[in-house]
């Protein structure tokens, strides 16, 4: 195998396909990129078992032919050479000769016969959608995933596909974050899927601005086509909690906040935090909010905010990085605020299509 390659594109290749490498591995080919030579163009593709990627890149083909290399030792050695213009050859026995410049590098690798081939969607159910809008949904939601490992279906996003409509939900049982998007497929293609973190983390690292992107939803596995690169993952098997059941029913109070605002108000409040004392208080009044963080053994901080609030006077707490987090994800100038009362739910909505329910804290008087 050989041929020449822009170093720039050789390593935006390598760096989208090899966050999937496994530090940890067992299997040593797993921490290997498999590289194919094709006319005009290379296929790069890494697996952990669980998520795979492949994607092509163009480059100068003198040979064609197939290898693996450790795909994180590669990327640096990429990374730091001296010249554009990269050529690589590799003999019979996986032995890779780099040269760039001045610099030449010799790197052993393994057959590409012991690579794991990536799943294939042959009969697959398919959905079609911008690229842009599932990187807006996903950036929505998948803040909210769970981390405890123990309830595995909540390590995940769910994705419910129903009514023309995919609703795209998250929660870790102390929040839940849920966006809908209107979107057309057959009623045949109608049901639930799971997809565990670590696809998500790379999906939204692949997607772009512009563009398609094709869901590929087969048994027990999603694909995603971006066109020059593909994400394949295991889907979490199990059936997700009803998450309508947690959102609260009609609110006695929609404030109106001003995001960007609220979202530094609650930073500067938030420093005077500590883990014993890990609530900011939420004290509404008369075309007033104020916000406090008490902290015995720290101090107090205090801030108000001017808003238009007309109804009752009430204090409600939460915790003030699952409050931030929407903030942050979110690009709208407004968010709505619903409340019922100090210790029911509280919500968040931005226009139409995005709710974010926060369970609050108890109010230490």
């Amino acid at each position: 195998m050989k041929f020449s390659i822009s170093k720039e594109a050789y390593l935006s290749a390598l760096q989208q396909v090899q966050h999937v490498v496994s530090t940890r591995t067992t299997l040593p080919i797993l921490s290997n990129v498999l590289i194919k030579a094709g006319k005009g163009e290379l296929l790069f593709a890494t697996t952990d078992l669980d998520v795979g990627i492949s994607g092509t890149v163009k480059a100068d083909v003198e040979e064609g032919g197939a290898t693996t290399l450790p795909a994180r030792r590669l990327a640096t050695i990429v990374r730091e050479l001296p010249a554009d213009e990269v050529d690589v050859s590799v003999d019979e026995k996986n032995v890779a000769h780099i040269r760039s410049g001045p610099s030449s590098f010799k790197l052993m690798g393994l057959a590409h016969d012991e690579f794991p081939p990536l799943p294939t969607f042959n009969d697959a159910r398919e959905f079609k959608l911008e690229q842009r809008v599932l990187k807006e949904c996903l950036r929505k939601t998948s803040y909210a995933i769970s981390t405890d490992e123990t309830r595995y279906v909540l390590n995940g996003i769910l994705c419910s596909f129903r009514d023309n409509m995919l609703t795209m939900v998250a929660t870790d049982g102390r929040r839940l974050a849920m966006v809908e998007q209107e979107l057309e497929f057959p009623q045949s293609h109608e049901g639930d899927i799971i997809i565990p973190t670590k696809a998500v983390n790379e999906i939204q690292r692949l997607l772009g601005d512009e563009g398609e992107v094709t869901l590929k939803v087969a048994s027990g596995q999603v694909g995603f086509d971006l066109g020059n690169y593909f994400l394949a993952s295991k889907l979490i098997e199990g059936n997700y909690p009803n998450y309508r059941q947690v959102i609260p029913g009609e609110s006695k109070e929609r404030i109106t906040l001003e995001r960007e605002p609220l979202l530094r108000t609650l930073a500067r409040v938030s420093l005077l935090l500590s883990d014993k004392s890990n609530s900011v208080k939420l004290h509404f009044s008369k075309d007033n909010l104020e916000v406090v963080a008490n902290s015995p053994d720290v101090g107090e901080a205090r801030e108000s905010v001017a808003i238009n609030y007309k109804g009752v006077e009430m204090t409600v707490a939460f915790n003030p990085e699952f409050l931030m987090a929407p903030l942050r994800n979110l690009l709208s100038d407004e968010v709505h605020l619903h409340l019922i009362d100090e210790i029911s739910p509280g919500v968040i909505k931005s226009g139409s299509s995005f709710l974010y329910v926060l369970m609050p804290m108890r109010v230490n008087s």
